[in-house]
């Protein structure tokens, strides 16, 4: 589902943010988009977190799991 492919995508570059903040001290997102209080920064966060939220869903999917043998 392409819905899935892009709260993924989404989740693995809120991920690599938080990674950047926690071993560098540095926002990536803050620092493209002129600050973590823009207007651009808090869309981007808020879709960060829906795409995380529904990525929680994929844990509970039979679908998404591996056939098992």
């Amino acid at each position: 589902m392409i819905i899935d492919r892009i709260a993924l995508i989404l989740t693995i570059i809120g991920g690599i943010n938080w990674g950047s903040i926690g071993l560098f001290r540095f926002d990536i997102v803050a620092w493209i988009c002129g600050g973590q209080t823009a207007t651009v920064s808090r869309v981007i966060y808020t879709l960060v977190g829906l795409a995380a939220l529904w990525c929680i869903s994929l844990l509970f999917r039979r679908d998404a799991l591996p056939d098992e043998a």
